[in-house]
């Protein structure tokens, strides 16, 4: 057994429990991502969008049993996001739970590529390869050995290029504009869900201009995720996630344009932040 980095509470994050003979079947018509290819110990990440094909919440799926399985996001979203799932269950034998009071979810980074021991955990699944990283599932009372910082966490999601929607982004963003595509997180051959019609145009019929790019600012900044702004060039750009350095400068994800236009000659009032662009660890699409 590889020995642990570290183990992480990340009690911000909450679970939504989706149990019953269509529960598959049920989630399926629901998100972005093919459900069929759920596989036990690892996550799967989907979007829930609007009609419009913006992003509700990002989730982390996770298999629990045949026909169980748990939904990550941010806490503050799960009681919303329960809710309007739930309207769509009609004659589906599904349930949708905010099971977030009853779990406590914690993160784990490894070394190599084996698991964590189960220690009590309801699922424990990964994902993440570089650095190695598993969520795991537990009941609300076990006893809480994580001693890890929640900052490195997010530290190594923005690293990855990995966004999140909060509740002050959520139906802010349509899919791409998030790199859903370009994370495996979209399913264009699978069937219709909620949001389909605009994600799929946006990808077979055109060029999506503005994408979540890595940066970090040069002088000390504190961004939050919906925060907007203006970057020296002149490009406008909305935080999706970020984490302030040890030195006091911050990195974060942000969706801005990808190429610089005429904008950047116009007398705009917007704050402008003087940051440095990262690259992301995959490619975008052209």
């Amino acid at each position: 057994m590889t020995e642990l980095i570290e183990s992480i509470a990340l009690d911000d994050l909450g679970a939504l429990r989706i149990r019953g003979a269509d529960a598959l079947r049920f989630l399926q018509g629901q998100v972005s991502n093919d459900v069929g290819r759920l596989a036990a110990e690892h996550c799967l990440l989907a979007g829930y969008h609007n009609p419009q094909g913006r992003v509700i919440a990002l989730l982390q799926l996770i298999l629990v049993g045949s026909n169980d399985l748990l939904a990550v996001l941010p806490r503050e979203l799960a009681p919303l996001v329960a809710g309007r799932l739930a309207k769509f269950i009609l004659r589906a034998k599904a349930s949708v739970e905010d099971a977030s009071a009853s779990l406590h979810i914690r993160g784990f980074v490894g070394a190599g590529a084996d698991a964590p021991a189960r220690a009590g955990a309801i699922a424990l699944a990964r994902t993440a390869r570089e650095p190695a990283r598993w969520l795991g599932i537990y009941p609300a009372g076990l006893s809480d050995a994580a001693s890890g910082d929640r900052e490195r966490w997010r530290r190594l999601d923005v690293a990855a290029g990995q966004p999140q929607v909060y509740a002050r982004t959520s139906e802010e963003f349509i899919a791409q504009m998030l790199n859903l595509d370009a994370l495996d997180a979209i399913a264009f051959d699978k069937g219709c869900y909620t949001g389909q019609e605009v994600i799929a145009r946006a990808h077979y019929r055109g060029r999506v201009k503005r994408r979540m790019q890595r940066f970090v600012t040069r002088t000390v900044q504190q961004l939050a995720p919906g925060d907007a702004g203006r970057l020296a060039d002149g490009r406008s750009f909305k935080v999706v996630d970020a984490v302030r350095q040890i030195e006091g400068g911050c990195e974060f994800l942000a969706v801005a344009a990808t190429a610089v236009r005429d904008e950047a000659q116009a007398e705009l009032e917007s704050h402008v932040i003087e940051a440095t662009s990262l690259p992301l660890p995959y490619s975008l699409p052209e």
